[in-house]
């Protein structure tokens, strides 16, 4: 039973104290925890309460719960209406199966049968039929492990514009500026048009591969469709790296041109971008200015208004199912990043996810911090334009109360996160007083999130789900996610994504129930080569069966059939939602003058959360002693200089030497469990 001097401490007042404690503690004495909990979150709590007093009460609801066994309890449980108007329940009914265990295991069976409902489900569009003049396109998936898929040729952009012209498309802000700008859908494909004639007006053929290195902003997303459009290939550079990444992915990629912008306005900073293209001795450049003209230094380059084409029609160039449309870059064990190309079939994953397990319909606006350079980018769009949604874009910090605002003003329905940012909200305290009230579902990915700050972020829209959303480049979406039709318990999954599934063994290859994931083929989404890899070798060899794909997550499958995810298996990590390997990170610090040698790790907390870096470094020898601080600072310098600055180095130890195994290698997993 709570007492008022527990509810004090929390932060509220006598009369709320004593309000709250007669309308909980009869629950409490009568209740079983879960029907507790959902009267407390439905009825009792407000977002305006202090969190101190939510965590308190979820914390006293269940207080019998066993945690270690069956993970967090849940906070968010569907009520009738999610149930019946979910796209997961109307489909099942149109299958006329009735449970989604049931649902699960047909899509797992019938995968060819579950993706040709999907893309006639979606309207996906195909050698210039599907939507509204059927037939639709029809897939087979006719190889288990690679997943080759026989489909007519294709355009996926033809199937980004469903919805009526008027609909919006885009609605964003920019950082500063309370007003909202918005485009609806035929203004976005006529502007995804003028690009695609600029291109080709610049003697673009398909299969040229083009790179983008902005921001997420209206002519981002419309460079993107617009390169796909015409038949080229989009090379996906995220706005935060230095020079000689964005060279090694021009390079990998064989970008013939960049569409970049001046520079990027964050926090009251102006960040150069344009100067770090021209470091990376980028080929052409679209040249565009967040305030107007821009003066190109470089003979070769164009201003974006010089480049825009007048011609407002363009007819989508079909491909091959399996032909290139964008090269993302993901990080395995080595240094070079790996080149993971995307396919005209890829965003079909994007849009059946978000219609399944976001539950994404017709109107729904959708914002999710992001950039072209990760994977989430396209997926956002993808998952809003295929699916006739909105997509949010705010041109600003997310850290911010702006940013909240935005949010707020653009009533958006689904926000998608990464565990970093909410735990700069919560500890900033500057979502306070925002209403969030049109948020349906959050999301989570990118990095393993922590339950107490997953509640905090539901708190904030009066309870609502947060969809853990666990997956990759490689895959095109989630391997492992939630649905809006089942009970949600803060940084926890409840099932395998639809279409798709999994098993887990120990490192002695045996089944398990903790242990490291493996992904059962085929399905859309999932990669087929990779540009500057083995594909076979990374993610099929000495795998544990035959026939199953490798994928590198440690994940537990909990005593209540849930699941919970305790970070990599292999030398890879997730920082500010961008996956990057040991070896890349040691590659760059180990040029620091006094450095002998470094290995990076990333550490998560024992109650979840986005991962920490920690440096062992070993000193040269004539090297005198440094303080701490000094070689903290250094090794940030250079990680924020030559890699990405969005990368914090939490802990420097400095150390004699590194242990290592015979053959040479770091036992990296020795230094892990020392921490």
């Amino acid at each position: 039973m709570l007492t008022l001097e527990q509810l004090f401490v929390c932060g509220v007042g006598k009369l709320v104290a004593s309000e709250i404690a007669a309308k909980v503690n009869p629950l409490l004495a009568s209740l079983p925890a879960p029907d507790c909990w959902r009267e407390i979150s439905r009825n009792i709590l407000e977002p305006q309460h202090p969190f101190a007093l939510h965590k308190l009460l979820y914390d006293t609801t269940y207080a019998e719960w066993d945690s270690k066994a069956n993970g967090a309890p849940p906070a968010w449980f569907p009520n009738q209406d999610d149930i019946v108007n979910a796209n997961i329940t109307r489909l099942m009914e149109v299958l006329q199966i009735e449970t989604y265990p049931e649902f699960h295991a047909w899509t797992v069976k019938n995968r060819n049968t579950f993706w040709q409902t999907m893309i006639d489900t979606l309207r996906i569009k195909a050698d210039g039929k599907g939507a509204d003049d059927t037939p639709a396109a029809t897939v087979r998936l006719i190889d288990t492990v690679s997943g080759s898929t026989v489909m007519p040729d294709f355009n996926i952009t033809d199937s980004c514009f469903h919805a009526p012209d008027n609909a919006l498309a885009i609605i964003t802000q920019h950082e500063g500026d309370e007003r909202l700008f918005t485009l609806t859908y035929q203004e976005l494909e006529i502007l995804t048009n003028r690009v695609a004639n600029g291109l080709v007006g610049l003697g673009m053929a398909p299969g040229d591969a083009i790179a983008i290195d902005m921001p997420m902003n209206v002519e981002s997303v419309a460079i993107y469709l617009g390169i796909i459009k015409a038949g080229g290939v989009v090379v996906s550079i995220a706005d935060s790296f230095a020079p000689d990444e964005i060279t090694t992915r021009l390079r990998i990629g064989r970008a013939k041109g960049i569409f970049t912008q001046d520079y990027i306005d964050r926090g009251g900073k102006r960040l150069p971008l344009y100067e770090k293209i021209i470091a990376a001795n980028a080929p052409r450049a679209i040249l565009l200015g967040i305030a107007g003209d821009v003066s190109c230094r470089r003979g070769q380059d164009m201003a974006w208004h010089d480049f825009l084409s007048d011609a407002e029609t363009f007819s989508a160039v079909p491909g091959h199912p399996e032909s290139n449309t964008n090269i993302l870059f993901s990080s395995g064990t080595t240094a070079a990043p790996k080149a993971i190309p995307w396919t005209h079939t890829t965003p079909i994953k994007c849009a059946a996810d978000a219609f399944l397990h976001h539950d994404i319909h017709p109107g729904d606006v959708l914002a999710w911090p992001t950039n072209l350079g990760w994977m989430m980018g396209p997926w956002l769009i993808y998952a809003s334009l295929i699916n006739s949604a909105t997509i949010a874009l705010y041109d600003g910090l997310p850290t911010t109360s702006d940013f909240g605002a935005f949010i707020q003003r653009a009533k958006v329905n689904m926000l998608g996160v990464v565990p970093t940012l909410v735990r700069a909200w919560k500890n900033g305290n500057c979502l306070k007083g925002l209403d969030w009230s049109a948020i349906r579902t959050f999301s989570s990915t990118g990095e393993c999130s922590n339950p107490t700050e997953m509640l905090f972020l539901m708190s904030r829209a009066g309870y609502r789900p947060v969809i853990e959303y666990c997956g990759g480049t490689e895959i095109g979406g989630a391997y492992i996610t939630g649905t809006r039709i089942q009970p949600a318990a803060p940084s926890t999954f409840t099932t395998p994504a639809l279409g798709l599934d999994f098993r887990l063994f120990d490192e002695t290859g045996q089944p398990t129930d903790n242990g490291e994931a493996f992904i059962v083929p085929p399905s859309l989404g999932l990669s087929k080569t990779l540009l500057n890899a083995e594909h076979h070798h990374i993610y099929f060899s000495d795998t544990p069966k035959p026939n199953l794909r490798r994928h590198g997550d440690a994940l537990q499958c909990l005593s209540n059939g849930y699941y919970r995810i305790h970070g990599r298996v292999d030398d890879t990590m997730n920082l500010s939602g961008i996956k990057v390997s040991s070896a890349e990170i040691e590659e760059v610090l180990n040029t620091v003058p006094d450095i002998q040698e470094t290995a990076a790790l990333a550490v998560t907390a024992t109650d979840g959360g986005p991962s920490q870096l920690v440096i062992y470094a070993v000193l040269k020898t004539h090297v005198a002693a440094a303080t701490h601080d000094d070689i903290h600072r250094t090794l940030q310098a250079t990680l924020s200089e030559r890699l990405n600055p969005l990368f914090r180095v939490h802990e420097v130890i400095v150390v004699e030497a590194l242990p290592r195994t015979a053959s040479n290698k770091v036992m990296r997993r020795l230094l892990r469990q020392q921490l």
